[in-house]
């Protein structure tokens, strides 16, 4: 019997315009022989199934439960591609927990620490891990510029410490700027994260791990891919509208790019991650890679960081769609 797959998009966060996007890919990349797939809208006031025809369904919140041609149906696993607040943070897996069903990615305590990105990057520090200076204010915080710029510099990053998709996100050059960067960052998030600047070359690095530790654990970690753009960083306009260079695999040597890969699949076990993940690094001129940030729910779309570096390891991403839906069974 076919399994009902329900890949979840929407979002309540600036970010649903892509989680549809990567909701759509998914939808390709899914072997369709093998799963009956539904897309399920998960946003405030509305949690809705679209149907071959169009047309929306409600979702019964007990159960996860849909209505097609007057008969309930029930899914049998949920891909999660919200970017953002609750596919990303850990809410909607705790929700799946408890329903009983079976999901994609990372569980409900490593989607919180992950999506939080100062408490994350503390974190991994205590395993070497190396991170930028950071300094985080909560809503009703606040920082005089010297006090932010002896700490970090100049140029600082100002950005929503629990958002994604580099909505919110100032490069801050000179001191005028910080507190107009810092309120345009808190129209996104409850929480700023202030970052020290590191010039270098982007990179990042995607990863899965199926089945349990031991010997008969699958464990991929893809090609890396060099970020390289004119912009001021990776910004909007570079990930979703074409102002950057993607290249597959990157530029950089064997040895750092082992070293990435090793550091992504350790980073993968001592948070105890699961499904797809990607992690951001940027490699000052001493070669020593710093984690810029990891994603638990990455971008989807065809033209994306993974389905690229899928290609560049002469993976079939149906494949990989199988390896993180049967995982579960």
């Amino acid at each position: 019997m076919e399994r009902n797959i329900a890949i979840v998009a929407g979002g309540d966060s600036s970010e649903i315009v892509i989680s549809l996007k990567s909701a759509e890919g998914i939808y390709s990349f899914i072997d369709k022989e093998k799963y009956n797939l539904y897309i399920a809208i998960v946003k405030k006031g509305e949690w809705a199934v679209q149907l071959p025809n169009g047309e929306h369904t409600p979702i019964d919140k007990n159960d996860f439960s849909f209505r097609e041609n007057g008969k309930v149906k029930h899914f049998d696993f949920a891909y999660i591609t919200i970017h953002g607040t609750p596919g990303e943070d850990g809410r909607l897996q705790g929700y799946f927990d408890m329903i009983g069903l079976p999901y994609s990615s990372c569980g409900m305590l490593v989607s919180a620490i992950t999506f939080n990105k100062f408490v994350c990057s503390k974190f991994l520090h205590n395993f070497g891990v190396k991170i930028a200076k950071s300094i985080r204010l909560f809503k009703g915080q606040s920082i005089t510029n010297e006090d932010a710029i002896a700490q970090l510099g100049l140029p600082i990053f100002v950005k929503p410490n629990d958002g994604g998709s580099s909505f919110g996100v100032t490069k801050v050059k000179e001191a005028s700027a910080l507190q107009p960067a810092i309120e345009r960052a808190f129209i996104e998030g409850k929480e700023v994260l202030l970052e020290s600047f590191i010039s270098g070359t982007e990179v990042t690095c995607g990863c899965y791990k199926v089945g349990n530790f031991g010997q008969q654990r699958k464990e991929v970690v893809f090609p890396i891919t060099e970020v390289v753009t004119k912009n001021e960083f990776f910004d909007f306009n570079a990930k979703y509208n074409g102002q950057v260079q993607e290249i597959t695999p990157a530029r950089i040597s064997p040895e750092l790019t082992e070293k990435i890969q090793s550091e992504t699949s350790r980073i993968y076990d001592l948070l105890g991650a699961k499904g797809l993940i990607r992690i951001d690094y940027i490699i000052p001129a001493d070669g020593e890679p710093y984690l810029l940030e990891i994603n638990t729910t990455p971008g989807m779309t065809a033209t994306s960081f993974i389905p690229q570096q899928v290609r560049a390891a002469g993976l079939d991403i149906k494949d990989v769609m199988t390896d993180i839906i049967e995982n579960e069974f």
